[in-house]
């Protein structure tokens, strides 16, 4: 392995083993190196423009990153937040991401995602921040993901809803009252305040 090829290595590695086309050529590497590395086996194309390390991604969660890298205007949404959050036994079988209603949803082909058009303010608020290996990816708070979960109660489960605002109030600390705020927003207040009232 050449000088080149070992820093293009090193520089996967910094990145957690998971890469776009974009980066790769911001980085110095041009496409015919890309192409060779491709060939060599020393990389995969995982979905369209979008590499990973072929011997294994140190990502803590590749694939909520592998999302947020292909869709922009994307939030983690429902389950998959729940799951980021720690308040759900559940196992997500997609991401679950939400979009601004009219946006348009990208065909991704890894990892298998389900998108959700939110309303404007809906799709807004609740929004946090983080930052897995250098990429920064959007999650709403635990307080408007439960909000969310009511709302797409019908497609996710009412006890996965009930369950998550249990956790969120008994383990999480989260004050109902900021519970309550996202329920105005997403519109379910009259569906989580008897649960909740009946929790306290």
């Amino acid at each position: 392995m050449g000088k080149k090829e070992k820093e293009f290595i090193e520089f996967l590695k910094k990145r957690g083993g998971i890469v776009s086309y974009k980066e790769i050529i911001k980085a110095g590497f041009n496409k015919a190196f890309l192409k060779d590395n491709l060939n060599s086996g020393r990389i995969q194309k995982v979905d369209r423009a979008l590499y990973r390390l072929s011997d294994g991604i140190t990502l803590s969660n590749p694939d909520l990153v592998a999302v947020s890298i292909k869709v922009s205007k994307g939030v983690i949404c429902l389950l998959s937040a729940l799951a980021f959050h720690e308040a759900t036994s559940e196992i997500p079988h997609y991401v679950n991401i939400a979009i601004p209603r009219g946006a348009w949803a990208n065909k991704i082909n890894y990892p298998p995602v389900k998108f959700y058009h939110f309303a404007p303010k809906a799709w807004k608020a609740g929004i946090e921040k983080f930052e897995i290996e250098g990429y920064e990816i959007k999650v709403y708070s635990l307080a408007k993901t439960i909000g969310d979960c009511f709302k797409f109660r019908n497609k996710i489960g009412m006890n996965i809803a009930r369950e998550a605002l249990k956790i969120a109030i008994t383990e999480k600390g989260v004050q109902p009252k900021e519970i309550m705020q996202y329920a105005e927003i997403c519109r379910v207040a009259n569906i989580i305040k008897p649960i909740l009232e009946a929790m306290l």
